[in-house]
């Protein structure tokens, strides 16, 4: 298979098998203008899968660059009526989202703090409704990347542009599963795995989780009583399976977002919003931040937690083994798509619904009510090391071995 193959492959197994376009659906794509050619692939496969109609919105990092660098406060906190309406009408429609990532993770490196935030937190509110029916899986949708340059160059900074984003580009089809055997099949395979990790987590149905690792790492985590673990495939009300994330190696449910105790600390660099936050830790007591700390990008991990009442309070929390696929390629990608896929990692912010019991019918005062954190926030941040433990506690009190030296137990 030569790589025009392997790209032909990848932007089909987004369509049918991540977003799984169904007939007479629309699809909305956002992708960057960089990654053009592959877009289009996509818009074609997404017509070929018998899409009504594809909606594109192209974007452009340098051009929000400048928007950042020159546009006023006020300016930057106003969302136009216009574009909030069209994001949230497409998911009132039940569309499906492919979302083609991939750029400079540095790309606001410089920027004032302080438009970020405004920015940001306006985005937020503008696009609620989108966000909460993202989160509940009301419909499909999947984020996959394509290289960039100056991403690849960050990636592998000892080779040529060329180089690079060749690399890159193994890389992620790699982790994707193409090139080796039928794509289909392989993420078919995957998905039994995961649901069997899930089965056994949710037969246990622990109390809490005890973590503790080298880099300082202590922290005990209780789980909303309710959780379901979830892994792999998703289900939108109307039972259309899909992958929200390409790649994927993570299960993950809702903790109690009122009981957390201790400390957390990185395990590799979190981009967020063009720039790196590095080396850092969060403390929590009753579940809610107290202090953190980073060597690099604390006043990104400040945005982050003060973004609106939740976002200092815990959503997700999700086990991935160090030895997985992406963790033994021994790359550092600046991307959570990525990263948060060779850890264990947390989210800040709004929780899954759907990894409740009834959730996805509950109001967002009644999540509250139950634990479930709500805002207008979900960053990942990744904690996983080679030497990990998790331990469950069980309702009664007893301690299993969940993760030993980072791998399942």
């Amino acid at each position: 298979m030569n790589h025009m193959e392997k790209l032909l492959e990848y932007a089909r197994l987004i369509v049918r098998t991540g977003a799984n376009v169904q007939k007479e659906q629309t699809v909305v794509l956002n992708c960057s203008v960089e990654n053009h050619d592959f877009g289009r692939m996509v818009v074609d496969e997404a017509y070929k899968a018998g899409a009504k109609d594809v909606i594109v919105f192209w974007n452009d990092v340098k051009t929000s660059r400048l928007k950042y660098d020159y546009a006023s406060l006020e300016v930057l906190g106003n969302v136009p009526a216009w574009q909030a309406e069209s994001r949230n009408y497409y998911a009132e429609q039940k569309a499906a989202v492919i979302s083609i990532i991939g750029s400079d993770p540095q790309a606001y490196f410089g920027v004032d703090s302080e438009k970020l935030k405004v920015s940001s937190q306006a985005s937020a509110k503008a696009f609620e409704p989108y966000y909460k029916k993202m989160m509940n899986s009301d419909f499909q949708w999947c984020v996959a990347a394509v290289p960039e340059v100056k991403w690849a160059r960050k990636v592998f900074p000892n080779h040529s542009d060329e180089e690079a984003v060749a690399k890159l580009w193994d890389a992620i089809l790699n982790s994707v599963r193409i090139g080796k055997e039928d794509a289909v099949k392989a993420w078919e395979k995957h998905n039994d795995f995961l649901r069997e990790k899930c089965a056994l987590l949710n037969d246990y149905h622990f109390e809490s989780f005890h973590y503790k690792n080298s880099l300082g790492t202590d922290f005990t985590l209780g789980l909303q009583k309710d959780h379901i673990w979830e892994g792999g495939g998703e289900y939108t009300p109307d039972q259309v399976c899909f992958f929200a994330n390409m790649p994927t190696e993570e299960i993950f449910t809702t903790p109690d977002c009122y009981r957390a105790e201790g400390t957390l600390v990185s395990s590799v660099p979190l981009g967020y919003q063009g720039n790196l936050i590095e080396n850092f830790s969060i403390t929590f007591h009753e579940g809610k931040v107290t202090d953190y700390r980073a060597e690099k990008g604390v006043e990104f991990l400040k945005i982050i937690i003060e973004t609106d009442e939740g976002s200092n309070r815990l959503g997700e929390v999700a086990l991935v083994p160090y030895d997985s696929p992406i963790s033994n390629t021994e790359i550092l990608f600046y991307d959570t798509l990525f990263d948060e896929n060779a850890a264990c990692h947390f989210a800040l912010g709004e929780c899954y619904p759907t990894t409740i019991k009834d959730g996805g019918k509950m109001t967002e005062e009644e999540l509250k009510a139950v634990g479930a954190n709500q805002s207008k926030a979900h960053v990942d941040f990744m904690i996983g090391t080679n030497d990990l433990e998790i331990t469950g506690i069980t309702k009664d009190g007893c301690e299993i071995s969940v993760f030993k030296n980072g791998n399942w137990a």
